[in-house]
């Protein structure tokens, strides 16, 4: 019994050794540069999570007893979360189906500039919101989507590594998305490289005054607990599954390997889209150059640490986006730089890449998999 809590634990050692491990090397070089080890890490921990010693202060701390929560605090991180657990899904989810998605980047930027487009319909006064803001979330989701169902057809059909592909479309999305901002959706009052503002209609409004935490957050859970359905308790997901375990045996299971490799990375695009839209609609309210960042890549960190699983690579999320906004209010109370997170997430990406790869779960057999009574076809 206890043999087998330890081999069920044992997926959650090594992410938090690796964790632990970036947490301590990145402690010994500040301490080896004269810095305040303790002073910068409870400034990191405070810009995390918003909990921070002395009375509240103001209407967006609670007081817990000696303690306080700052709000506003906690909730840029959780803003910091949500395209780093979009685009972590999106990697996690094509690497169930055997596909190494690097191309999140160019899809978050192609459904971002497609949202800044549906959301300037209707002109200033924009068409209703229930029917506005759906819309423009979609057009994300449908743009990245499709730019990640290119190089699901290269692959299935002419065997163009995926890596490649995704690499290649990475460059061309940044630029053909540069070409239309800066020439025939560029904003004409602006000689910056931007779209016109979106209409109001358009716009996620925060949840907490001032902050960049909108309703996108509670939609990134929402998306990761149907991913983790879909994956694991659907016929589709069964497919996923089976792909990546092995392209030739799911063929000759009946599968059709092809469709289910266009269809995996359509949908992991159209989560790298959903990003982009939150982006352009809770925090920018139009495309502006970089507003993409670098979570695209991000969430490759996010899937490595996390593995394949829907609750890890959310907690995984958790803590690269509470490291990286904790990160940045410690810059700005102590002379930290924020680039010791950099250091951490890459400790800790090449720490968890001692595993060598990523480990997907035995796939069952059919008869032992939950899944409709409908046949697979």
């Amino acid at each position: 019994m206890i043999g087998s809590r330890i081999a069920a634990s044992s997926g959650w050692v090594r992410p938090l050794a690796s964790i632990l491990v970036g947490l301590l090397v990145a402690a010994l070089l500040m301490m080896l540069s004269g810095y305040d080890v303790r002073g910068a890490y409870g400034a990191l921990w405070s810009g995390a999570t918003g909990l921070a010693s002395g009375a509240a202060r103001g209407s967006n701390q609670v007081g817990l007893g000696s303690l306080h929560l700052n709000l506003y605090q906690l909730a840029q991180s959780l803003a910091r979360v949500t395209p780093l657990l979009l685009t972590g899904l999106s990697i996690a989810l094509a690497l169930r189906a055997g596909l190494f998605n690097i191309g999140a980047q160019g899809q978050m930027m192609v459904g971002a500039l497609a949202a800044a487009t549906v959301g300037l319909l209707g002109g200033s006064g924009g068409l209703p919101p229930l029917l506005h803001l759906p819309l423009t979330l979609l057009a994300g989701a449908l743009a990245g989507g499709l730019w990640g169902a290119l190089p699901g057809l290269l692959k299935a059909y002419r065997g163009v590594h995926v890596v490649i592909a995704t690499i290649m479309l990475n460059y061309l999305a940044f630029n053909l998305v540069t070409y239309l901002v800066t020439h025939n959706l560029k904003d004409a009052s602006s000689s910056s490289t931007q779209s016109p503002l979106i209409a109001p209609s358009a716009i996620l409004p925060p949840l907490i005054a001032g902050s960049n935490l909108t309703l996108g957050f509670p939609l990134a859970l929402l998306l990761a607990a149907l991913i983790s359905f879909l994956v694991r308790r659907t016929a589709p997901g069964y497919q996923i599954r089976a792909v990546g375990q092995g392209a030739d045996a799911a063929r000759a299971a009946g599968i059709p390997v092809e469709r289910v490799m266009v269809m995996t990375m359509f949908l992991s695009g159209a989560l790298a889209g959903i990003a982009g839209s939150i982006e352009v609609m809770g925090i920018h309210h139009r495309y502006v150059d970089g507003v993409a960042g670098s979570y695209g890549f991000d969430g490759i960190a996010v899937a490595l640490l996390g593995g394949t699983g829907g609750v890890a690579v959310t907690l995984s999320a958790f803590f690269f986006g509470f490291l990286a906004n904790g990160a940045d209010y410690m810059e700005s109370l102590t002379s930290v730089n924020n680039s010791i997170a950099v250091i951490v997430q890459a400790l800790v990406i090449l720490f968890v890449g001692i595993r060598a790869t990523v480990k997907l779960p035995q796939l069952p057999s059919r008869a032992k998999v939950s899944s409709p009574s409908t046949p697979i076809s």
